[in-house]
């Protein structure tokens, strides 16, 4: 019967010890993701891997040059989009942006918020169990 007891109390104090792991690690993530939806443009989710910034259309038309620039190996290239063009490509690609990047979030959230109240209802039914186990045993 004490074997039974001691492998219960490693049982429920790992559990307790994973909850608590977790929790730290999702609240941390959580915080993360709640000062990121304040801006959405600065966050460092989707990225995309390029080199365009959003963050105001004076440098996405600056990057956009360049990028016009050098992939024409040095040659004229044949387009070169007016601002009123660019304007409107600035504003499709920064809406995408926030709102990838708001979708992101949104799901970072959600799922933190739900593994957090799991992490607190298994560490709560567990160190009961623990106390009563501790009880049972004087």
């Amino acid at each position: 019967m004490e074997k039974n007891q001691i492998i219960a109390k490693i049982y429920g104090y790992l559990v307790c010890l994973v909850a608590i792991i977790t929790f730290l690690i999702c609240i941390t993530s959580l915080v993360n993701a709640i000062i990121d939806r304040c801006d959405p443009l600065h966050a460092d989710r989707n990225s995309y891997g390029t080199s365009v910034t959003l963050v105001s259309f004076d440098t996405y038309k600056m990057d956009v040059m360049k990028d016009i620039k050098t992939e024409g190996d040095n040659t004229k290239p044949t387009y070169i989009p007016d601002d009123k063009t660019l304007h409107s490509m600035y504003e499709a690609a920064r809406n995408d942006k926030i709102q990838s990047t708001m979708h992101g979030i949104n799901r970072s959230i959600m799922v933190d918020s739900l593994l957090i109240v799991i992490c607190l209802i298994l560490f709560g039914l567990h160190w009961r169990w623990m106390r009563k186990l501790a009880k049972s045993v004087e």
